[in-house]
């Protein structure tokens, strides 16, 4: 099961290039897919779903193009698009039987496969309550539950986590790491953590170039050594952000911790530390690049 993407680019109107020349090959696992808001990774998810097309390159499933045969990924594909909506007076369980409808599943086949699926996203008890009530964490798991009905061999999720709370993100990414196995995920974010603890490999875009394709262990390679915190007074810390790249700050009550990434100690009080996948990313987007891997 593989996908592959080659010398895939997109174009809105004429100057606006939201893909350039990107390749990549994805096999089953979870593929992180990281980059901040305007990347291009919505636009890249929306022609892997086969509902956009690019302007150049392509895309193959299994070795078949899939913009010139579209219907071989749609019956393989599972998508939970960022802007996902539901009709708020059906129930779970009434929305669920309409989608499978429309996906061709047969009464009883569908009705066995959500039970399963309302068991699997924790929302059997609630099946019967109408969408319109639910939170935006339990909308979340309906909207995954949709995106499983068919049992896809490529489920896509397109920014899952925004506007959950930490339990629900944490039960979220849960969940889609269980679901890997013998599928292709790719979890689309820009929130480090929702792909810390689940993806075995990390894309990263930005301004629609792939920037690095890494396994996680590789990324944080690339900045070992390269991580360092002191404590500095709190005003400094505007001058600090200006000249070094700042990960992170936490307050003290003798000053600010600050957390750079920089080739060498910043100061002589700064002392090395290991660094993480949020170092590893935003060196990489400002400039610092890793090799592809």
């Amino acid at each position: 099961m593989q996908l592959d993407i080659d010398d895939l680019s997109k174009r809105y109107g004429g100057t606006l290039w939201a893909l350039r020349a990107l390749t990549l090959t994805v096999r089953p696992g979870v593929l992180g897919l990281l980059g901040p808001n305007g990347a291009g990774k919505s636009t890249l998810l929306r022609i892997l779903a086969a509902i956009s097309r690019p302007t150049h390159g392509t895309v193959r499933w299994n070795g078949t193009d899939i913009i010139r045969n579209p219907e071989t990924v749609r019956e393989v594909l599972g998508y939970l698009p960022q802007d996902f909506g539901v009709y708020p007076h059906l129930t779970a369980q009434e929305f669920l039987e309409y989608l499978a409808a429309l996906k061709g599943l047969s009464t009883t086949s569908a009705r066995e496969r959500i039970r399963q699926l309302l068991e699997l996203v924790n929302l059997t008890e609630v099946r019967r309550r109408p969408l319109g009530g639910f939170s935006g964490g339990m909308r979340q798991r309906v909207g995954i539950a949709q995106a499983l009905l068919n049992d896809p061999r490529l489920l896509i999720v397109d920014e899952p986590t925004a506007g959950l709370d930490p339990e629900e993100r944490v039960r979220f990414r849960n969940l889609l790491g269980e679901l890997a196995g013998d599928r292709i995920v790719i979890l689309s974010t820009h929130i480090v953590s929702d792909v810390e603890a689940t993806a075995t490999r990390l894309a990263i875009l930005s301004q629609g170039r792939l920037l690095a394709d890494s396994s996680p262990e590789q990324l944080l390679e690339v900045v070992r050594g390269k991580v360092w915190e002191w404590i500095a007074a709190s005003a400094d810390l505007p001058a600090i952000k200006q000249r070094w790249l700042v990960s992170g700050t936490v307050r003290r009550t003798d000053g600010v911790s600050i957390r750079v990434v920089a080739d060498s100690a910043p100061t002589s009080e700064a002392r090395s530390v290991p660094p993480t996948l949020e170092d590893a990313y935003l060196r990489t987007i400002t400039g610092g690049g890793t090799d592809s891997a």
